[in-house]
């Protein structure tokens, strides 16, 4: 500001009577802000409108979705013998976007938690757009606006299957099975199918997926606590009853925006308006998907309600198919990558990884078990910008796409992907993609527990809200549910549906309104004569001091609600008296304590180390040189894309006849780190007895070990490791002719 816009005169005299000099800058300032306020409210609510004919336009189509890029129909479910309203399309590759066919097909699936599909292909900088630019065909599960009638989760979750196996029919040369990116909901529901058919998919990425729903920390995670303190499911039951057998997924969007009453009721409205000749294109997108609700089945939602957000049953496996089989997420054989945040008030860290914690006793377990857990913890990022944002598509997608044949080769184990940026002191950074560098470290349970775990009382409160949840929503059906449904029509549902404030609001403001015809000229007018305020303007620093009070004050009262909603929860739960009303006590085993030894596991792995004790000295040079590699890194843990990287570049310079497949390298260097971790010193002693016998022969693959370890400085450790694997091959390293140890 160059002035103060109001100055007093010299301090007077003892004894004068005080007055005061208006600064003629004064006026101009407040005509100059009046003016700019004045436009932006015009364009502002021209904006509500824009959004409100975009509402009405996408309710109209046919199959609406907010997918930037072109798609093409290949399979419609609800032509499965067991139809539902989902559909699997090929997306176009886009100008200029070349496809390799050896590389494995990516399958994105967007979630069905009340929003419409199309968010993780919404922006060309998207997990679509990624996928594209790395050359892989990709493919995308959408759904449409209203359920098939009686379609059920079940229904859902083996049409899903019937796609996946249709994407890998549709690429027989593709080195690999369909990699899966499931974003929020759809990864529980991609879990679940992947544990019912554990064959048909590859690497599975979930993205801000919830699969444990009690898992949290006090005053961090209130969302965990809304079904108990509303009673439980009987209200999903009741909003079902309501809706004539549907269930509105706009009560799922009032849901999240409840969450914040900051950022739904001031912040982002405000920053629309304060930013409103930047910001409208953008907000505009967003809308499109945030204000397009889809409907699901009654049954359904009570499914959800039931099994996941009260009861906690799909990490402790204690869910069922209808044909008795049980859903078991250690089933799952392709790589399970988690990518969390800390800032994502919707699915914390815990309830996107305790159900590690939930399946396992030991990380021990996890590799013997064959399965492979890869997450990734960000440090910031919102709940949707996992998914929609776009640094993080050109980040944490990019990356996590760049070296997904690294996450599928890695051997059965628990690892945390670090990702750093890469500068000049970055040893062969030509070898990592992009400008970043991904580390896979080594984790244990431990690990996993040390970001936050309930106590064993607040599990045993959980598991008595459950309880009491059964209980009210059976004296709901007995007493409550009979009037309900012979109140309510189907045009009565029609119209609880069309007034809903999370629809009401965004067609209120369309041109169907007769008091939104004079906006459009107004608006008009308004950019065409726009006079933007100065950035010194003193009311212009009012109005953002103002606006900062009032999200702080929605903040404070967001914080106190959850505060007292916690309070609540852990009040009435925690009462020994209501627990042992509904059958549980301190001495008894929860319902969420980990999941119970299965004996035909138990049996396969006891069988899988028997396998194993005939393959200590039998196996073929490259099992040498794999176990030589597993040995060596070992001792290091980490292992980077540069290792991978010169691996790649290694096989690759084999004759094609002579190259493993991916799927076989990938077996060999599973089994090769279960001998190692079984018995290592045995396993290295038995090393020279795999090797050939040409001298030559030994000297190529210890060459192409060393130019594989040694894409990085290795530790002290590993160094010396390497030195005994010299030993074991009887011969010194030769220098390969043409290529340095650290090309």
């Amino acid at each position: 500001m160059n002035q103060t816009a109001i100055t007093p005169r010299a301090p007077r005299p003892a004894g004068v009577e005080s007055h005061w000099t208006w600064d003629p800058d004064f006026f101009r300032f407040a005509r100059e802000y009046a003016l700019d306020a004045w436009q932006r409210s015009i364009l502002f609510v021209d904006v509500l409108r824009e959004r409100g004919n975009i509402y009405r336009q996408h309710k109209a189509a046919l199959a609406p979705n907010v997918l930037n890029f072109k798609a093409e129909l290949v399979l419609d479910g609800r032509k499965l013998p067991r139809p539902t309203n989902y559909l699997l399309v090929r997306i176009v590759p886009p100008d200029g976007t070349k496809i390799d066919p050896k590389k494995p097909p990516y399958i994105v699936v967007d979630p069905r938690a009340g929003h419409g599909p199309g968010i993780g292909g919404m922006k060309h900088d998207s997990q679509i757009g990624m996928a594209l630019a790395a050359g892989h065909p990709c493919y995308y599960i959408g759904f449409l606006p209203e359920p098939v009638p009686g379609q059920t989760i079940e229904d859902v979750c083996r049409g899903e299957a019937v796609f996946v196996k249709e994407v890998a029919a549709r690429h027989p040369q593709a080195e690999g099975k369909p990699v899966i990116i499931a974003n929020c909901q759809a990864g529980w529901q991609t879990m679940i199918m992947a544990a019912i058919e554990p064959n048909i998919s590859g690497p599975i990425m979930l993205a801000g997926s919830p699969l444990s729903y009690w898992a949290g920390v006090r005053g961090k995670n209130p969302m965990r606590y809304f079904g108990g303190v509303l009673g439980g499911t009987w209200l999903a039951a009741l909003a079902g009853d309501l809706g004539d057998g549907i269930f509105d997924g706009a009560n799922l969007v009032a849901n999240f925006e409840f969450l914040n009453p900051a950022n739904t009721h001031w912040k982002k409205p405000y920053n629309v308006y304060s930013k409103i000749d930047t910001e409208v294109a953008r907000f505009l997108d967003f809308e499109t998907w945030w204000g397009s609700p889809v409907l699901l089945n009654a049954g359904e939602m009570q499914w959800i309600a039931e099994n996941l957000f009260v009861g906690n049953k799909l990490a402790t496996g204690r869910l069922f198919m209808s044909d008795s089989l049980r859903i078991d997420l250690r089933n799952v054989k392709g790589p399970i990558i988690v990518f969390c945040s800390w800032g994502d008030n919707i699915t914390p860290p815990q309830q996107a990884l305790d159900w590690i914690t939930d399946l396992y006793d030991h990380e021990r377990e996890i590799a013997e078990n064959g399965q492979t857990i890869i997450y990734c913890l960000h440090q910031s990022i919102g709940h949707l910008g996992i998914f929609v944002s776009g640094k993080i598509a050109t980040k944490e997608h990019r990356e996590f796409i760049s070296c997904m044949e690294m996450l599928d080769l890695m051997p059965p184990g628990l690892y945390e992907a670090v990702i750093t940026g890469i500068d000049e002191n970055t040893e062969n950074a030509d070898l990592a993609e992009g400008g970043y560098l991904v580390h896979l470290e080594p984790r244990t349970l431990a690990d996993i527990r040390a970001l936050g775990a309930n106590s064993v009382a607040d599990d045993l409160r959980f598991a008595t809200a459950a309880r009491v949840s059964e209980v009210n929503e059976g004296l709901y059906r007995a007493i409550a549910q009979p009037i309900v449904r012979a109140s309510i029509t189907k045009p009565a549902a029609q119209a609880m549906r069309w007034t809903h404030p999370n629809r009401l609001r965004f067609a209120a403001f369309s041109d169907k309104n007769p008091m939104m015809r004079p906006i459009a000229g107004l608006a008009a007018a308004a950019r065409d004569n726009r006079a933007k305020v100065s950035p010194d303007n003193p009311f212009l620093a009012l109005e953002t001091a103002f606006s900062s009070w009032v999200g702080a004050a929605l903040e404070n009262y967001g914080n106190l609600r959850d505060a007292w909603i916690e309070m609540a929860f852990l009040n009435a739960y925690g009462s020994p008296l209501l627990q042992a009303m509904v059958g549980l006590g301190q001495e008894q085993s929860l319902t969420g304590s980990p999941v119970q030894k299965d004996l035909l596991r138990e049996t396969a792995a006891a069988k899988k180390r028997s396998e194993l004790e005939g393959k200590f000295e039998a196996g073929k040079p490259v099992e040498a040189l794999l176990r030589a590699l597993v040995y060596v890194q070992r001792s290091e843990g980490s292992i980077d894309q540069r290792t991978f990287a010169k691996m790649k570049i290694v096989r690759e310079a084999q004759p094609p006849e002579a190259r493993l497949p991916l799927p076989e390298l990938k077996q060999l260097l599973a089994d090769q780190s279960a001998l190692i971790r079984l018995d290592e010193e045995r396993a290295v002693r038995a090393i020279p007895k795999l090797l050939p016998g040409s001298a030559d022969q030994r000297h190529a693959y210890l060459d192409a070990l060393h130019r594989v370890i040694e894409a990085r400085t290795l530790p002290d450790a590993s160094r010396r490791r390497l030195e005994r694997v010299d030993e074991l091959f009887g011969l010194p390293p030769k220098k390969p002719t043409g290529v340095s140890a650290h090309a």
